[in-house]
């Protein structure tokens, strides 16, 4: 049973990731934390700081520790094969659509709509990651702002910029 709920939790995870990357870290942590009670609060923002040196996708990543955590390699199997069915079916569905009614303003709409929710989302879970006492202290505002302006205005690798502000973290500690 255990290994049905590894993959049924992890592919609603996937069914509803719209967006990727953090947009659907709640999504996760409904699943893992406050319905299956697989991680603790604490186990997941834990979990996540270890994901973030690592490629790949978070959920992808989220999977494999959960699974592996609640049933070894089987339970990371089945969580990642939940994790991974859904969004490959909703898009071969979507595409398929989108492909024959690209033209409707009633379709693009929809796009624009949910672009605007994902964005909230990231937002939602940018704020949830940091401490906003730590935020406003003017080293750490600084490296957010030249972050934020070099990913917009330059063409600056991210995991560049990633790697420059660990760097100044440790010159300025």
């Amino acid at each position: 049973m255990i290994l049905i709920n590894l993959f049924l939790a992890f592919f609603r995870v996937g069914l509803f990731a719209i967006g990727g990357a953090y947009s659907f870290l709640p999504l996760i942590e409904r699943e893992v934390v406050q319905n299956y009670h697989w991680l603790t609060k604490e186990e997941f923002l834990d979990v996540l700081g270890i994901v973030k040196i690592f490629p790949g996708a978070i959920s992808i990543k989220y999977a494999t520790y959960t699974g592996y955590k609640i049933a070894g390699i089987p339970g990371a199997i089945f969580a990642n094969l939940g994790n991974l069915l859904a969004p490959a079916v909703l898009a071969t569905i979507a595409f398929t659509v989108y492909s024959k009614y690209k033209h409707l303003s009633s379709v693009k709409a929809a796009f624009n709509a949910v672009q605007f929710a994902v964005c909230a989302l990231i937002i939602a879970v940018a704020f949830q990651l940091i401490n906003i006492n730590q935020l406003i202290q003017p080293r750490n505002l600084i490296i957010v702002i030249i972050s934020f302006t070099l990913f917009i205005y330059t063409k600056v690798h991210p995991a560049i910029i990633i790697i420059l502000a660990g760097i100044t973290g440790i010159v300025l500690r």
